[in-house]
């Protein structure tokens, strides 16, 4: 009974070297659910890379990839002045968007100082650069700052130009006397780091990839769900916890996959344009009425949820037109990496 990712991992690693020849001195992103893969195995990944330093999320996913990841961690969400945190080894850097949680971190701490950028989510300013340690004491002993970080926006409506945006900051930080020799990045493109690389040739800039290093050839990816029972039903039969009526003949398929794993539940989207929009306000419709696609297909063709899915199962609704598959098969599905929980991951 179970959900599986299977992986064609030649192909998957091909991609992930790719990706490192596009960005050079990329740190690799493993948190959450680990994009779908765990971040066990994306740890075990990044190793291969041979970047020297990974990114997770927390400072408790840090603590889990120390067995995992032989280089140094940078944890991405910012520390918290009085947070309660594991206790991490000198090979763990955290991250700081405040000037009052810098000096709350334990002496000796490895930092990398979080700016504000046009996201506007956490950051010091320009004008707290002046507050951030040199070579006083601020600790028992001298934190060390080993870098600055800008996370920037996806998406630009206004034109604004992203090279600008980090130039600005870098040379915002060399004028406070502060040192910029290395920049992490999130959300720019290679030919933008090319430039900024040309304008500033003294600083390093490393640029955090999740999505596109392990997601990004999603070819190399395949979701399967385990059917577990089939049963025909005639126009009319009620089935399920509600008792709902068949709408037709055919069958229900009991498959692998249900709330637990992330299967049904949907993030929400930034939807742009007239034809999603109208795509979405049709779902809703469809909605109200009780019927809902699934992220399920069989022979190439989508089927519809019978009911909201389970705990751990879905039941699907297959037409008789439909040759049905028998307990055992496989049938394919199209779901969010980054909200599924898979119950193993295959290589091949």
């Amino acid at each position: 009974m179970t959900l599986s990712l299977y992986v064609d991992t030649a192909r998957w690693r091909a991609h992930q070297q790719a990706v490192l020849a596009e960005f050079p001195g990329l740190v690799p992103v493993a948190k959450g659910n680990g994009y779908g893969l765990g971040n066990d195995r994306l740890a075990a990944e990044a190793g291969l890379l041979g970047t020297g330093l990974l990114a997770v999320g927390t400072a408790a996913e840090a603590a889990e990839a120390l067995d995992e990841y032989p280089g140094d961690l940078l944890v991405l969400t910012p520390y918290r002045a009085g947070e309660e945190s594991p206790a991490l080894p000198a090979r763990v850097l955290r991250t700081v968007a405040h000037v009052d949680a810098l000096r709350a971190l334990p002496s000796g701490s490895r930092v990398v100082v979080e700016c504000m950028t046009s996201m506007r989510r956490h950051g010091i300013s320009p004008a707290d650069l002046h507050s951030l340690p040199m070579d006083e004491v601020v600790f028992h002993a001298p934190a060390t700052i080993e870098g600055y970080a800008l996370h920037l926006p996806l998406d630009r409506p206004d034109g604004s130009d992203p090279v600008a945006e980090v130039a600005q900051w870098v040379n915002a930080i060399s004028a406070a006397g502060r040192p910029t020799a290395t920049v992490f990045l999130s959300h720019l493109g290679s030919a933008d780091l090319a430039r900024l690389s040309e304008q500033f040739p003294d600083t390093v800039f490393r640029s955090r990839i999740g999505t596109r290093l392990w997601l990004g050839d999603i070819g190399a990816l395949e979701a399967r769900a385990t059917v577990l029972d089939v049963t025909p039903v005639a126009k009319g039969d009620r089935y399920g916890y509600r008792q709902h009526k068949a709408p037709s003949d055919g069958h229900l398929l009991v498959v692998t996959g249900g709330t637990a794993h992330g299967v049904g539940l949907e993030a929400p989207k930034y939807v742009h344009g007239m034809v999603p929009r109208a795509k979405g306000l049709a779902r809703a419709g469809l909605a109200t009425v009780n019927r809902t696609l699934s992220p399920y297909s069989w022979e190439g063709r989508q089927l519809w949820f019978a009911e909201p899915p389970h705990m751990q199962v879905s039941i699907l609704f297959l037409p008789s037109e439909s040759k049905p598959p028998i307990a055992g098969d496989e049938l394919r599905l199209n779901v969010r990496h980054t909200t599924t929980h898979f119950d193993r991951v295959v290589d091949r």
